[in-house]
Formats: C-alpha cells, structure tokens, sequence
C-alpha cells in the first residue's frame, strides 16, 4: 500500500510537471516559483531605485523649500516708525548722460524727477574700464557739463563716475586685479576722473571673489587718493551669503560663487565711505521671499558696516525676465518693505544709510511711485 501510493504521488507528480512545461510554452505568465524569482528580483530593484530617487529629490528639496518659508517668514511684521530716507539715496545713470545724447531739457526733466526725494548721489556710467585700467577720454566727452548743469539744477546732489569692468575670474578675457600695474592705471583712471570735476568715484567690477585681497589692496590705493580730495569712495557690492559658506558651495559646483561672506563685506565696507548692495538678481520667484530676502541682506550688511560708512539698499529699477530674475517677483514695493523690515530689526536708528536705485533708463512710472511712497513716506 505504501509503495504503491508512492509510485502514484510519483506519477502525478510528473504529470503535474509535464503539464506545467506545456502550460509555460503557451503561457509565459504560467510559469512556476522558480521562473518568477527574477521577474521579482527586478521589480524589487526598481522599488528601491524609485525609493532612493524619491529620497534624493527629498534631500536636495527639503532644505530649499525650508529657506523659502524662512524667508517668507522674515517678510511679515510691521517695519519701525521713522525707517524712512535719511536723505543718502542714489540713482544709478546710464552713459548718454555724459556722451553727448543728452541735453538741457534732458537735465531739467532730471531735476523735476528727483525733487523732494532723498537721492543725494548720481552714479554716472563713464567708462567701461579698458582691462588694463586705463580710460580712453572719448568716452566721456559731455562730463563737465552734466556735472556743471547738476549743480545748478540740484544744488547738493553730487555726481559720482560710475567706472566698471569684467573681471577675467571666471572667463579668460577681463581685469586682472592681481597686476600691480593694472590696479596703478586704475588709480590713474580714477584721478583723471576727478580732474575732470567728477564729486567722486563709483566702482562695478564684477564677479568679484569673495576674499580678493587684490580688490582689497586697490581700495586701500582708491581711498587714499579721494581722501586727500575730500570726495567719496563708493562700491557696488556683491550680496552677502544668506547661508554661511554659501559662495564656496557655489563656486565648487558652478564655478560662480555669486555671493561675498559676511566677513569680506565688512572688510570692503571699510575701506570705502559708500557701499551700495546690489540686492536684485536674488533667483527668488516669489514678491514675499524676495522682499524677505532683501531684508536678511540689510541686517546682514548692517551688522558689518561700520556707522560712519553710507550702506545703500538697491531697488530693482528694471524689468527682466531671465536666469536669476523675475520680474513679477523683484519690484520696488517688495524691496522697500524688506529694507525697512531689515533696517527695523537690527539698527533702526542707522543715518548713515539709504536705498540706490538701478537704473533711470529702465525705470518705468510705477516704480517711482513706489519709491516715494514707500520709502519717502
């Protein structure tokens, strides 16, 4: 009885496998436990790749989304009575001021658009710089009357040359600031500048590196050389890290670091008697992490420059859509909060501090309108 149920459970046996043969050459999904090993195998690698991926995108998306909420954040409250213009504001101009395509009317027109603000400085575009740090004369030929007219339409405004080059930091072609006899035609430049009645000296040399100890030693030369003209030395300034070391991350994965640390701020802000921050090309896609952006970079900025050196705040004055800029989201009435929400938390009482406004060729109605309602109160 025992064998002979043996030999049946044998045969049903084989039976049973014969027929799953024939079941898988017509029905590939027939197939047993040990054919779907690696079809399970394979789903379960690619769960886990989708997991990992899935963990990935959290990874690099957590932290961003968590500094657009810190951001939005540091937008709301109510900025501090009397954060207003202390009268230190300046406006970026273009070169036609200075080129010859400008006239009288043109002047007028000027000092009706700028009466009763706070501007108290006009950056003029005189160069470009040549990438030794030479100035060809030709480029300025109308100087001196613009400055000339300046004085007799607004009386106490002073008009800055507004001197700027590339920088060959990150492309081959530009301004090596660690010639020595580069940063000396500089300084040459700038006292031709001055000679030619200019009330000052404004420098964009951009990208500039944070940590540029050459940079630093030319200002060191600049100051000297207005000091003993009694006229102001002023810088456009890259922003400042809004998360410590950013610039370095940046520099090792794009090769822009984009941002300066806090630290080199500070060693730029005192060496000059003005620092404007250009606080516009921030990447932010929103009105409210942009304005809270720009206030982070006013306390940021306050807390480094010293009181007796003019901070200024710049005001997007422009319309872009492009990598790094949107429109919709960088406007006037964003930035003014965010510089009187700054200006409230970490020096209220600064005098010594104002906004610059970039630049009177693309400034449309609105954003004057904003400007003076905003800051001018």
């Amino acid at each position: 009885m025992e064998q002979a149920g043996t030999e049946q459970t044998e045969t049903e046996t084989e039976r049973t496998e014969g027929e799953r043969t024939e079941a898988e050459r017509t029905d590939p999904t027939a197939a047993g436990p040990e054919s779907r090993r690696p079809q399970k195998k394979g789903r379960r690698w690619l769960r886990y790749t989708r997991r990992t991926a899935l963990a990935l995108v959290l990874l690099l998306l957590l932290p961003l989304l968590g500094t657009q909420v810190a951001l939005r954040v540091n937008y709301t409250g109510d900025p501090a009575d009397g954060t207003r213009t202390r009268g230190r504001d300046a406006l970026w101009l273009g070169h036609a001021w200075v080129d010859g395509r400008k006239k009288d009317a043109d002047v007028a027109a000027l000092a009706r658009r700028l009466a009763g603000t706070g501007i108290h400085d006009l950056y003029v575009h005189t160069g470009p710089l040549e990438h030794d740090g030479t100035l060809p004369p030709s480029l300025y030929p109308k100087a001196r009357w613009f400055i000339d007219a300046v004085h007799r339409a607004l009386p106490g405004v002073r008009v800055q040359a507004w001197l700027g080059d590339v920088l060959a930091t990150e492309e081959p072609d530009g301004m090596r600031l660690e010639r020595a006899a580069t940063r000396a035609a500089v300084v040459r430049s700038t006292r031709q500048v001055l000679d030619a009645g200019f009330d000052g000296a404004h420098f964009d040399l951009e990208p500039l590196h944070s940590g540029d100890r050459h940079y630093l030693d030319l200002l060191d030369a600049l100051h000297r050389e207005t000091a003993a003209r009694k006229v102001p030395l002023s810088v456009a300034a890259h922003q400042i890290d809004p998360l410590p070391g950013l610039h370095t991350f940046f520099g090792a994965v794009a090769g822009h670091p984009k941002w300066w640390s806090q630290e080199f701020f500070g060693q730029v802000a005192r060496r000059v008697d003005q620092i404007a921050v250009m606080s516009y090309d921030t990447m932010q896609q929103w009105e409210s992490t942009y304005g809270g952006y720009v206030a982070q970079q006013t306390s940021l900025a306050l807390e480094v420059t010293p009181a007796s050196t003019d901070l200024l705040m710049g005001l997007p004055f422009y319309h872009e859509n492009r990598f790094g800029h949107r429109g919709a989201a960088e406007t006037v009435p964003a930035a003014v909060r965010g510089v009187r929400l700054g200006l409230s938390r970490t020096d209220a009482d600064r005098q010594h501090f104002g906004v610059a406004l970039y630049v009177d060729f693309a400034a449309t109605e609105a954003d004057w309108e904003a400007y003076r309602t905003g800051w001018l109160g």
